[in-house]
């Protein structure tokens, strides 16, 4: 049986200071299983609760036991999407099939991440980038074992779409993924400015743009959340990268400065990556989508004031 939640739980989840460390994984796949419920994709997609329950389940155990890129991650991802579409009441102007294709998205984003990224798996010419050619291996893989999950009736939650609908839903959670890819980064913001003074929720392109834009964000969301709920992301996230940087230099393989335990303090780490990374796309984001500044955007931003008082206030080495 699903657990039980107050109403003020299945309130806060839909808010970017939901404290995801107070919850078991079985209490965070019941979340995701609300999630479904609440935006009425249940019953518009004629879903067995059942299948919902057994995908679920499979999904975290499908997710690896790396320092970041586990389970936990995956919820914090949907858990923020969820929160976007609510706290700027964008979930009122999507689709039931936008929705559905972002939350499969946020669910399977990072699934079977092998905890080395695309840099690694290129240069250690890993099956992946054999089998995808260098281009974005990981974000392909996690698509492709989205959907071999489906493949599997007891656990495809999507086998009641019609033909129609199922590729258009299929379309968008692979362009959802693939988004995720930082090296696409620059590409995927520079088109979205284009968009962003004059936005038209008329048109698709635009709109297929912008849920790309929402679960970007979502990824790369942990600095929204309180700190004392998302400091443990960053040791999480540098551990990764650390175990990362220590095999490729035992393997004599290329390395990055922004991965190397001899290189990297927490502070400057954040200071870069808040800085030039997540406020140019949260600000651009904020442009189309309303009441973003307070809920998030000032965690933001106070977020990156308190790691450059830390990178002030270390003691010279």
């Amino acid at each position: 049986p699903r657990p039980k939640f107050e109403q003020s739980v299945l309130t806060h989840v839909k808010h970017p200071t939901f404290n995801i460390w107070d919850y078991t994984e079985v209490e965070l796949i019941g979340l995701m299983e609300n999630m479904f419920e609440v935006m009425d994709l249940t019953k518009t997609f004629n879903m067995d609760v059942n299948v919902i329950r057994a995908f679920l389940a499979r999904v975290s155990v499908t997710y690896n036991a790396n320092p970041f890129h586990n389970f936990k991650h995956c919820f914090c991802v949907t858990q923020m999407m969820y929160g976007i579409l609510n706290v700027t009441g964008v979930i009122s102007k999507l689709t039931p099939l936008e929705k559905l294709a972002l939350i499969c998205a946020t669910i399977g984003h990072d699934l079977d991440h092998p905890g080395m990224n695309n840099a690694y798996q290129i240069n250690a010419n890993t099956d992946l980038t054999i089998i995808y050619n260098d281009i974005s291996p990981l974000e392909n893989h996690h698509a492709a074992v989205l959907f071999t999950l489906f493949r599997d009736p007891k656990l495809n939650i999507l086998a009641n779409l019609p033909e129609a609908q199922y590729r258009e839903c299929r379309k968008q959670i692979i362009n959802c993924i693939l988004a995720t890819d930082m090296a696409k980064h620059g590409e995927i913001l520079a088109k979205f400015k284009g968009y962003s003074n004059n936005f038209n929720f008329d048109d698709p392109a635009q709109r297929q743009l912008l849920l790309q834009m929402i679960v970007k964000c979502s990824d790369i969301s942990n600095e929204v959340r309180p700190k004392h709920i998302s400091e443990p992301w960053v040791d999480n996230l540098l551990e990764e990268f650390f175990c990362q940087s220590d095999k490729e230099k035992k393997d004599g393989l290329p390395t990055a400065p922004f991965m190397d335990r001899e290189k990297v303090t927490k502070p400057s780490a954040q200071v870069g990556f808040i800085g030039f990374v997540m406020i140019p796309l949260f600000e651009l984001v904020a442009k189309v989508l309303p009441n973003m500044d307070e809920p998030i955007l000032t965690p933001i931003k106070k977020a990156h004031e308190y790691y450059k008082s830390m990178l002030e206030t270390k003691p010279a080495s």
